[in-house]
């Protein structure tokens, strides 16, 4: 009976213990997706643009030497982290040309962990990215001209 009481009792702390850790275990690490030592810059255009958490991400519309349009995916910080470095949504307009910095993917699909993007007028923004190498959160100034 006091097993049965005890069990009882531990159950629910149990369960609240793994619902806390569950999605702290599921967060990728950078090492574990890009690859530090393929860096890549991109010039194109803004095709979308998905201001959600745990990452942001927009997608541009890249010619490739061969003619061909292919459109990447470039992951940013979360929404809040660049508000904090005074990066807003409404930065990005679609159809904006843009050069984006970042490191591909290690899987080999057209997808980047971007750490910045350069906009037409000069802006230089940082935007998140999860190479601790890469300023992260301490790292210099935000935006650049």
């Amino acid at each position: 009976m006091a097993l049965r009481k005890a069990t009882l009792l531990l159950l629910p702390i149990m369960v609240g213990i793994l619902i806390t850790v569950a999605p702290v275990s599921a967060h990728h690490s950078f090492s574990a997706e890009y690859d530090v030592d393929k860096p890549i810059t991109l010039k194109g255009t803004l095709t979308k643009l998905d201001w959600v958490n745990p990452h942001s991400w927009i997608y541009v519309d890249v010619v490739g030497d061969d003619g061909k349009v292919v459109n990447w995916a470039i992951e940013f910080g979360g929404p809040n982290a660049l508000l904090r470095r005074g990066v807003r949504k409404t930065d990005f307009p679609l159809g904006v040309e843009l050069v984006i910095k970042g490191y591909r993917a290690k899987n080999g699909t057209p997808t980047v962990n971007g750490t910045s993007v350069k906009f037409p007028d000069g802006r230089n923004l940082f935007t998140g990215s999860s190479n601790e190498g890469d300023g992260g959160e301490g790292g210099g100034p935000q935006t650049k001209k």
